[in-house]
């Protein structure tokens, strides 16, 4: 593993407090002002050496704080007295969108961007959200710094909240033959210890945000969101093996150990690029990563309310019948890349709900209960103190209206979904 996280500042402008909108609108951008050429030269070779089992997980710096790296939601508005006006209003609301970078133009980025931003425009308060979590894969195709204004920086400049990020495989791959280091660029923009605009903003005014690392637990009113990092591969999301070690599976260890000590009582949730399940798409599941999370939250005797990823380029919302627990996992991987058509069956397309994996003396019952894999769209997350809902909302639906395609709701107390 690499020495602890500790990134300098060179070329980057500090700041004294975080920025995030830009002060005035301005129109959608209609043309990229970096031209993205074909990455089909390098996938030859990546797919190559995929095909002679030369690819494997790579080795990234350790975040700060380990054990557990600890962010919270006051320190990213730079506002010590931020929790007081969320808890009064009894929720928060917050998105979640993955798979956003795009290479041939800004157009499906924009598309899921103005709906976001419509979000902002309540008459109540309490409904606005106050953050983004990118589920990963910002930047394509090999998170190059480059590609940051045209795919990340671009596209939010009017988003008026901080954008947190997990990182996908894309944002830590590197081409071949490029000499990049993994994840640099996406460490730059996302892993600042202070507030900074980076050279990659371009001249806008976002600020980079200061995540302690690629995996870390984020603080909030009423939701605790523990974040891993499910490396370069495309297929299967890796946490741990002998490449890369087993600290993310100390952290997550560390992070549900003090869930079960402070006696936690609010929305809990687990976001990681690459998915348990998938219902016949390009991507498949993660089994090893799933049971590495299992085996630690069986050790510690707390699981997560929720799951969240991306990397299948659609949305998926999944129940997995885990004991008495009812445990939703949904993928969020249609935010402007491209989207990816479930398989279908005897030329059909699926019917839901369709149990994809059988419960069973050593298995938990997983049922695919929704989806949509002809829109862009994103997720809105509101929790309380009682209840975590989540929305789907497809792109095209269009700022006028707020009614979500899809919605789950969870009993925090008794992790059964209600209405």
């Amino acid at each position: 593993m690499a020495k602890q996280l500790g990134r300098s500042v060179t070329a980057a402008t500090a700041l004294g407090a975080p920025v995030f909108a830009q002060p005035a609108p301005s129109p959608d951008p209609t043309n990229f002002t970096v031209t993205h050429p074909s990455d089909g030269p390098a996938y030859a070779e990546i797919d190559k050496l995929n095909r002679e089992h030369k690819l494997f997980p790579m080795p990234f710096p350790a975040p700060r704080g380990l054990p557990e790296p600890q962010l919270t939601l006051a320190q990213v508005l730079d506002r010590p007295n931020a929790d007081a006006p969320i808890t009064a209003a009894g929720q928060i609301v917050f998105h979640a969108v993955g798979d956003t970078g795009n290479t041939k133009g800004p157009a499906s980025q924009s598309l899921v961007a103005d709906k976001l931003i419509s979000d902002f425009h309540e008459s109540d308060a309490a409904q606005i959200p106050l953050f983004c979590l990118h589920l990963g894969d910002v930047i394509y195709s090999f998170g190059e710094a480059q590609y940051y204004y045209d795919q990340f920086y671009e596209p939010y400049r009017e988003y008026p909240a901080p954008i947190l990020a997990l990182a996908g495989n894309h944002d830590g791959m590197v081409a071949p033959g490029s000499g990049a280091k993994t994840l640099d660029a996406f460490l730059n923009n996302f892993c600042q210890q202070n507030f900074v605009v980076t050279p990659e903003a371009g001249g806008l005014s976002r600020t980079a945000q200061i995540q302690p690392g690629v995996f870390f637990t984020l603080e909030a009113p009423f939701v605790r969101i523990l974040a891993l990092y499910s490396n370069t591969l495309e297929d299967p999301g890796v946490i741990a093996n002998d490449q890369i070690g087993n600290s993310q599976l100390d952290y997550l260890r560390a992070a549900l150990n003090r869930v079960k000590t402070e006696k936690y009582q609010g929305a809990l949730i687990l976001a990681h690029h690459h998915p348990s399940y998938t219902a016949g798409s390009v991507h498949g599941w993660s089994v090893d990563l799933t049971a590495q999370i299992d085996q630690i939250c069986t050790e510690t005797g707390i699981w997560p309310h929720a799951v969240l990823s991306g990397h299948a380029h659609n949305y998926q919302r999944f129940t997995r019948a885990q004991g008495a627990a009812q445990i939703p996992y949904l993928i969020a991987g249609d935010g402007g890349h491209g989207l990816a058509r479930l398989g279908t069956r005897g030329g059909q397309p699926l019917r839901v709900p369709t149990v994809i994996q059988a419960g069973g003396a050593k298995t938990d019952q997983v049922t695919l209960e929704s989806y949509d894999d002809q829109d862009y769209g994103y997720l809105r997350v509101i929790a309380s103190a009682t209840q975590l809902r989540i929305e789907y909302h497809p792109a095209t639906d269009g700022a006028a209206a707020k009614t979500p395609d899809d919605a789950v709701t969870v009993d925090l107390a008794t992790r059964r979904l209600t209405t």
